[in-house]
């Protein structure tokens, strides 16, 4: 049986994109910048509050950024950092993984 170590790095990296909505937010990013409504009403049964939550975590990881628009009303956008970016073919190939692998149940029939 492999009993070694697992690397610190990936376990951090996997514990931070296996939290709820985490990767569904930066999957809806990766097509550019978006307001924090945009990002809500893009993902049903999010709750603005994790929303706030989820985004901050991934400010802090250096994921996204957070650009704050001196304007009037004050228009906050966020995007994916260099280290958002590189997260794309990693959303890639896990697509083609699901379009491979994974069924759908069939709809309902009328």
């Amino acid at each position: 049986m492999n009993t070694s170590p697992m690397c610190p790095r990936f376990e951090k990296a996997v514990e931070l994109l296996s939290k709820r909505w985490t990767t569904f937010i930066v999957y809806k990013l990766l097509d550019g910048p978006k307001r924090f409504v945009e990002i809500e009403n893009s993902l049903s049964n999010l709750s603005g509050k994790m929303l706030s939550e989820r985004l901050k975590e991934l400010e802090e990881e250096g994921v996204i950024q957070r650009v704050v628009y001196p304007e009037k009303p004050v228009r906050i956008e966020y995007s994916l950092t260099t280290r958002g970016i590189a997260l794309a073919p990693v959303f890639a190939e896990i697509q083609g993984w699901a379009t491979e692998w994974i069924e759908l149940d069939a709809p309902p029939k009328p």
